[in-house]
């Protein structure tokens, strides 16, 4: 059966790793999603300070507000009116080091918020705290009352492609299918306008097409392997992390919360 993306039947929450990554994967359907929450994994702002300081700022902190305030901006942009908007502030490239606080927050939220659909990230190895977030995500949806759990849904990210990033498409995971949502002029036009908010983002943001968004139902993972073969896309960059060690780490709050020796989850 094919998958086909309904954004005005539930209660969405879009659940991203950083101030941007919703707009990057969703950003031409933000404005049919009558007050849709948003809840950010980290600050968007890493605790080396390169990136804060191209960008014009001292310390960790002042970029971490700027990233804030420029995802608000975008929502204004695009006329969208959040019911919730969460950001729990996990430091940027660390997310994965906090696992099981996250899973035990996301679930707290998603059940207060009483969330029926969950957009967030594949997991493929892009950027660490995609991976963070996507686990994070399923573990805290299994955590909760069958009756309540939310639908996962994903949006597209990026990941290793031949050693270059490769984005606005998913890895092939189990023949699941998607649905491709081609954005008309006035969609199209906003989400470009969003995208400009992002002033810090420019030159990741230049990776993206703006001209459609992809969307699927989300697989069932095995977060206790690396999510393909070779190298993954954020060991290219001297942030600390490995595919084995992200694994390990994965395994460890499986166990801690509970959950076996290997997450395998999908709702």
């Amino acid at each position: 059966m094919p998958f086909y993306w309904k954004p005005r039947v539930h209660r969405a929450a879009f659940v991203a790793a950083h101030p941007d990554d919703e707009t990057i994967g969703a950003g031409g359907q933000l404005s049919l999603l009558p007050g849709p929450v948003f809840i950010h994994v980290t600050d968007g702002s890493p605790r080396d300070l390169s990136d804060a300081s191209a960008n014009g700022f001292r310390t960790r902190e002042e970029y971490a507000e700027a990233r804030r305030c420029e995802f608000l901006e975008a929502l204004r942009a695009a006329g969208v009116r959040p019911s919730e908007a969460v950001a729990l502030g996990y430091v940027d490239q660390e997310a994965s080091l906090h696992l099981v606080e996250l899973v035990r927050d996301l679930a707290c939220l998603l059940d207060r918020l009483a969330v029926q659909v969950v957009l967030t990230h594949p997991y493929e190895g892009g950027h660490p705290d995609h991976d963070a977030t996507a686990f994070a995500v399923h573990a805290a949806c299994r955590a909760l009352p069958a009756v309540s759990r939310p639908q996962i849904v994903e949006f597209t990210s990026y990941h290793n492609r031949n050693g270059e990033i490769q984005t606005g498409a998913f890895l092939p995971n189990g023949g699941y299918r998607e649905a491709a949502v081609p954005l008309g002029p006035r969609a199209r036009a906003r989400k470009e306008r969003m995208f400009g908010c992002f002033r810090t983002q420019q030159g990741i943001l230049s990776h993206f097409d703006v001209s459609i968004e992809r969307f699927r139902p989300a697989p069932v993972y095995n977060f206790a392997a690396p999510p393909h073969e070779g190298m993954l896309f954020y060991e290219q960059f001297p942030w600390g992390m490995t595919s084995e060690r992200w694994t390990g780490l994965a395994q460890s709050a499986a166990e801690s919360l509970g959950m076996g020796g290997v997450l395998r989850s999908a709702v």
